[in-house]
């Protein structure tokens, strides 16, 4: 059977489920440098007991009898600029309602934002700073940097930190919980709608350009392991953070006449690859991971090309469905934030908020407004749906929340630029999977 030609496949209906609503060499310097300034502080301070007013309430660090500060790792001048900007704000919205509703156990939840930068140093350097302290972390972008205090957070921190990263390498700790499909089973499952779509058959060769580190390494090895699986060949193009042209990516793929490019990167990377891959005669689908979007890409050169081939692969709705959750969320976004530019980054923030949110409910519930309680109310979340498509499982450390991806496609109509193109699914490869964190 031939394949349905690309081009012409968005005149396709394509299938879809019912949704399911409801509601490191820099790195090792900078590690370094930030453990011999901190080297004495105490195993944790939870062992504090009551909150001064008689209740039995076990509270933790810097937790007062009027407040909870919390602490936000965030990028707002590097490689994901926007998206950090949009997260922020969007956690700043969601606490200012929180706080408005009454807070936690009579107080009020304190963000204090640090700006990264997505530089190693600096990212290690403000972790440090503020984890003595906040009770934890509802923001801290970079896989690479989460990776990088991995294990003072499971050793000796205990806080709380739910990164807005999504590699498989952090997956196994208690402390550290990840909202969504990580980076491997997002390109097993942009693998199979590839080859659903005929977009590639056995025998072909798909291209997967991607960063350097946690995030592009575990995102390539599902895509190899989805490739094996599909008959299909690899060819990986390694870059860094700070790659911004990908002429010689984009030559090299073509010369190995790939099918399709997968793209695990930054926003600014994407737009570059589609935009030389169109200039140079190569129109095949690409397919990102969730963050190498952005829609301030449609307003660029890049911009046709993106309209045309560019897809990403994510465990959420766009913020321009209209599904309940996400209009909901779009409207109180744009009152709070007239004229800023909304993206994916307004529900990643959001459901960041809401899961911590949750947590604080019920450890407050259990009169234990510490570090340890909040990661057992953690663990008790087992099923949670913020309204945003997919019911997330938070009971088990060694698994993903989810192993379903949406598939979106940039629509220059569409409020945050994308659309769904198919709904909510687990590929068969990616239900079989074992997960990096799963297998131990």
């Amino acid at each position: 059977m031939l394949k349905t030609p690309y081009r012409h496949r968005h005149q396709h209906t394509l299938r879809r489920q019912r949704p399911r609503l409801a509601a490191v060499a820099a790195i090792a310097a900078a590690l370094a440098l930030a453990a011999a300034g901190c080297s004495g502080k105490a195993a944790d301070d939870d062992a504090a007991e009551g909150d001064g007013g008689g209740s039995g309430l076990r509270v933790g660090d810097g937790v007062t009898a009027t407040t909870v500060p919390l602490g936000v790792l965030t990028d707002m001048t590097g490689v994901y600029a926007t998206l950090g900007k949009s997260v922020t704000q969007a956690q700043q919205l969601y606490f200012e309602r929180f706080n408005a509703d009454g807070g936690v156990c009579g107080r009020t939840v304190e963000l204090t934002v640090r700006d990264h930068g997505y530089d190693p140093q600096k990212a290690v350097s403000a972790y440090t700073e503020l984890e003595p302290e906040v009770l934890g972390f509802p923001q801290f972008i970079g896989s690479p940097y989460v990776a990088a205090v991995k294990d003072r957070i499971d050793g000796r921190d205990k806080g709380l930190v739910i990164p807005q990263a999504w590699s498989a390498t952090l997956l196994g700790s208690e402390n550290i919980r990840q909202i969504g499909a990580t980076y491997d089973v997002e390109m097993i499952n942009a693998v199979d709608f590839l080859v659903r779509e005929g977009a590639v058959g056995k025998g072909d060769r798909i291209g997967h350009v991607y960063f350097e580190g946690d995030y592009g390494e575990n995102a390539l090895a599902g895509s190899e392991y989805a490739a094996e699986a599909a008959g299909l060949t690899v060819v990986g193009k390694k870059i860094k953070a700070t790659d911004q042209d990908m002429t010689a990516q984009v030559t090299s793929l073509a010369k190995a006449e790939v099918s399709a490019v997968l793209m695990s990167a930054g926003p600014r990377q994407s737009a570059s690859l589609a935009g030389v891959a169109a200039a140079s005669g190569l129109d095949v689908p690409i397919v990102g991971s969730n963050p190498t979007f952005a829609p301030q890409l449609l307003e660029t050169a890049a911009g046709p090309a993106l309209l045309k081939n560019f897809h990403v692969s994510t465990s959420t709705l766009p913020i321009g469905s209209s599904e309940p959750g996400p209009a909901e969320l779009a409207a109180a976004y744009e009152k709070e934030y007239p004229g800023e530019l909304l993206d994916t980054g307004v529900i990643a923030g959001w459901s960041a908020a809401d899961l911590f949110g949750e947590a604080l409910k019920r450890a407050c519930k259990a009169k234990n407004l510490s570090r340890e309680g909040i990661t057992e109310a953690l663990l008790s979340i087992d099923s949670m749906d913020s309204g945003f498509g997919v019911t997330h499982d938070f009971s088990d450390p060694a698994e993903p929340s989810t192993r379903e991806s949406f598939i979106l496609r940039p629509d220059a109509d569409a409020k945050g630029g994308m659309v769904v193109a198919e709904e909510a699914f687990t590929a068969a490869a990616a239900a079989d999977y074992g997960v990096a964190g799963a297998e131990g």
